[in-house]
């Protein structure tokens, strides 16, 4: 065997064992990495099942589309500026009549005259900034400040791009493979796609989404009281602290606490002070609880307060009641704990929506649908019986009309569908229904580059050349036709993968990978293959099986 043919034959055996490793190899698995036994083909089974990831449409699993209640964000900004025009108001001194927000996105500051119209759109405009327009009235006498249609839709916009950021964050965190989390429809539609393929508890999934756990440390004030109405008459009207409920359940197998609390009113720190938060097991009985570090600006704060305030509890404060309210034993830095009794499930839910933080507006579920694993496994076995029965067409007619040749093509074709699924397992690329049919595709492709070049060295046979000419001169006229049918082809896929979603985005994957593939094996193995035949027992031959 000469040089360059051993030189191929690495090259070749390399490209085929490395794929057959990416296929079977136990990645999702590393402590059984090194431990693969080539005969034990459940295993072999289960790693190809865990390194190939299949789309929503083979696996099954949960189909959403949520639309932004992006009017929610306007009404708060529209409420916060209210409330601050009135603290200007009063700070500068100006007389006022009532400070109204009639509709969203636009607020009245009612006057007795005009005398100082100017000065409130002046004092106003600095703070409501230039998105906002003002108009003065003379009857009745107001000023009136009307955000713009372009700044409501820039905020519409980024509201639903947080939206959709947050919500990414707790779907990932939530450990569904491959999910496709999108914006959906036109940008006016506000709408976001959500998919989760193997997804068995949707309605877990849509809590986890609308989430809005507000975690504040407050101190305490007091003791504890049996009621509401008790504790109400101990704030005896003081503005700066309210009364809280507390419902702490004890993992010790001690009573559990109930009642109330005063507490202030203006949190140590809070959610937004939050660096991590994660359910871990009780380490002091049944249960889990979830701990949780601070910032470093959150941390200083929490470190002060709680060194001055040694002896005296501390309440944490999850969605408006009170989870625990331990006394501080020392001065704490950076990081705490809830207990409550969580099962391991709400442990790890609260701690995800902890992290993520507050949806900035509420969402409407417009779609919902379940796709049943049922019907993702009847796609996938007709899909492999269409492409079982094509491939064996295609196998008995280049057996048929090409004869020994057709082996070389078969081997190819071979090669070419284990390159495929080597590719899709080291891209953590999703099999689709539509990346099924662009394998199918690829198996048509893959027989037609090398009918190309089987009719061109037929037609070099035919006209008189020897064979190794025919060969040579054969796959050199076909190579530019090869190419240039598949970069094209790779370029339309290339804007399918850009402009499209979810299972379009798959075929585009698939029928790339498959491509590339088959230049490979259309241009280098089956050359190789013609190389090896035609110089078998070191001898060149005088003709070829075609």
């Amino acid at each position: 065997m000469n040089k360059n043919l051993r030189t191929r034959g690495i090259v070749i055996g390399l490209v085929a064992f490395f794929s057959l490793l990416m296929m079977f190899g136990p990645w999702n698995r590393p402590k059984e990495a090194g431990k693969l036994k080539a005969s034990d083909f459940i295993k072999l089974k289960q790693n190809l099942g865990e390194n190939i990831k299949l789309g929503l449409d083979l696996k099954g699993g949960t189909h959403l589309v949520l639309q932004v209640q992006t009017d929610d964000a306007l009404k708060a900004l529209t409420e916060g500026n209210q409330a601050k025009a009135v603290e200007i108001l009063k700070k500068e001194n100006i007389v006022y009549k009532d400070v109204k927000a009639p509709t969203i996105g636009q607020v009245v500051v009612e006057t007795e005259n005009t005398n100082d119209h100017d000065k409130i759109k002046d004092k106003l405009q600095t703070d409501f900034t230039s998105d906002w327009e003002v108009r003065t009235n003379a009857s009745p006498a107001s000023v009136t400040f009307n955000l713009k249609t372009s700044a409501a839709d820039i905020i519409r916009k980024q509201v639903t791009d947080q939206e959709k950021t947050i919500i990414e964050q707790r779907i990932n965190a939530f450990g569904v493979a491959e999910p496709t989390i999108q914006l959906h429809g036109s940008e006016e539609d506000h709408q976001i796609l959500v998919q989760m393929p193997g997804l068995d508890n949707p309605d877990r999934v849509k809590e986890l989404i609308k989430g809005q756990s507000k975690l504040e440390l407050k101190a305490v004030v007091g003791t504890l009281y049996k009621t509401k109405e008790e504790a109400e008459a101990a704030i005896a009207g003081a503005t700066d602290k309210e009364a809280v409920e507390i419902n702490e359940k004890r993992n010790d197998g001690s009573s559990a606490m109930n009642g109330w609390y005063v507490v202030e009113k203006i949190p140590i720190v809070s959610g937004i002070d939050l660096r991590n938060a994660q359910g871990v097991p009780n380490g002091q009985g049944l249960g889990y609880k979830v701990n949780f570090q601070l910032k470093p600006a959150g941390a200083e704060k929490f470190g002060t307060w709680t060194g001055a305030h040694i002896g005296t509890q501390l309440a944490i404060v999850l969605d408006s009641k009170i989870k625990s309210a331990p006394t501080i034993q020392g001065q704490i830095s950076d990081s705490g704990e809830i207990t409550g009794n969580f099962t391991q499930q709400e442990a790890e839910d609260l701690g995800l929506t902890l992290r993520s933080g507050a949806l900035p507006a509420g969402i409407k579920y417009l779609e919902e649908r379940t796709v049943g694993p049922s019907l993702g496994a009847d796609s996938i076995r007709q899909g492999i019986n269409a492409s079982i029965f094509g491939l064996g067409l295609v196998i008995v007619f280049m057996f048929f009309y090409y004869r020994f040749s057709g082996l070389n093509a078969v081997v190819a074709l071979v090669l070419n569908l284990i390159i495929l699924l080597a590719g899709l397992a080291l891209f953590g690329a999703v099999l689709t229904l539509p990346g099924i049919a662009g394998v199918i595709l690829s198996i048509g492709m893959a027989v037609d580059s090398n009918v190309l070049i089987f009719e061109r060295i037929r037609e070099e046979l035919k006209a008189g050349k020897i064979v190794h000419s025919a060969m040579s001169t054969g796959f050199d006229k076909a190579l530019v036709t090869i190419i240039d049918t598949h970069v094209t082809t790779i370029v339309s896929s290339a804007f399918l993968y850009f402009f499209g979603t979810g299972p379009i985005r798959g075929f585009a994957v698939t029928l790339t990978i498959s491509l590339l593939a088959n230049l490979f094996t259309a241009i280098y193995v089956s050359r190789s293959m013609f190389l090896w035949t035609l110089n078998r027992g070191g001898r060149k031959a005088e003709s070829i099986s075609i």
